[in-house]
């Protein structure tokens, strides 16, 4: 929330483009950890018989899950093809790489993520019942043996690790062909001294683009091929914890999250203005907090 709070205010010297997709991608992560972790490993792992685990509310919950996480992923790739465009194709950067456009796509999104994922609503059943009252929720024994819901749980794996692993590392590969072949045409017209001001700008944002994606992408990898394995196997990951299946998937989900956490971090190695007003923040809301804790222990 701190992450998104400093960006949105505009003082990390990023056009308003950048911003929009950095606050979109911290918000996204925020919900990613808030549904994930704090809900789904702490919440309901502690408070088994709370009210998420009733079969009404369950497949909403898993529901919000995979379409957070979808939306956090693509936002990660729409971000990946803006700086592409940037840095790739100039003449294409004023119509695209625009404030507006990043509305439009953030948006976008979030419809599409939405509406990929509604069939979730249909596909689990109660797994017992206690006094009258339906209880947890596990997938339906034609989710198994359906075509249909086969094809659709690829088409989940697809959109949420495969397709986005191949589009990043496709885009930086051509960004990165691009910077080379750029960087030796003005190394040859500005000879070998002498600071290149451009370059320099264009190194931050490449900075940037490299450690986001970079990030994204050793993160997701483990997951990506256990879930692959397991589905080609068809060997679901079940409840023996000393399994190799079950150790790998464990393995993945822990660094799929964890990829949620890092942007913040990257952002305040790479951006020194960023740090700063991280500094700023700080120095602004320590005072705040320490009188309104006085205040609380005064009037307990």
């Amino acid at each position: 929330m701190l992450t998104a709070v400093i960006l949105y205010r505009g003082n990390c010297c990023l056009s308003r483009g950048i911003v929009r997709y950095m606050v979109a991608m911290a918000i996204a992560d925020l919900l990613v950890i808030i549904f994930h972790v704090l809900l789904q490993k702490i919440y309901i792992y502690y408070f088994p018989k709370s009210f998420l685990s009733r079969s009404r509310v369950c497949p909403s919950h898993i529901y919000m899950r995979i379409v957070t996480l979808d939306y956090s992923v693509w936002l990660t790739v729409s971000f990946t093809f803006d700086r592409f465009v940037s840095i790739c194709s100039p003449k294409q950067r004023l119509k695209y790489c625009t404030d507006r456009t990043a509305a439009m796509v953030i948006l976008s999104l979030s419809a599409l993520s939405c509406l990929k994922y509604i069939p979730f609503h249909f596909m689990y059943e109660p797994v017992f019942n206690i006094d009258n009252v339906n209880w947890g929720c596990r997938p339906k024994a034609a989710y198994f043996t359906s075509i249909w819901w086969v094809v659709f749980s690829w088409m989940c794996t697809i959109s949420t690790s495969l397709l986005p692993n191949v589009l990043i590392l496709f885009l930086n590969g051509l960004t990165v062909r691009n910077i080379v072949a750029v960087s030796r045409v003005r190394r040859r017209l500005k000879g070998q001294s002498g600071k290149d001001s451009e370059m320099e700008n264009r190194r931050k944002s490449i900075v940037l683009l490299f450690t986001v994606s970079g990030s994204y992408i050793l993160l997701w990898t483990t997951e990506t091929v256990a879930f692959i394995c397991t589905r080609v196997t068809v060997n679901f990951v079940g409840g023996d914890h000393t399994s190799p299946s079950y150790i790998a998937n464990e393995v993945g989900v822990l660094l799929m999250l964890l990829s949620s956490c890092v942007n913040t971090c990257i952002y305040g190695m790479t951006q020194s203005r960023f740090r700063q007003e991280v500094k700023n923040t700080l120095k602004f809301a320590t005072p705040f907090t320490c009188k309104s804790m006085k205040l609380a222990l005064q009037s307990a």
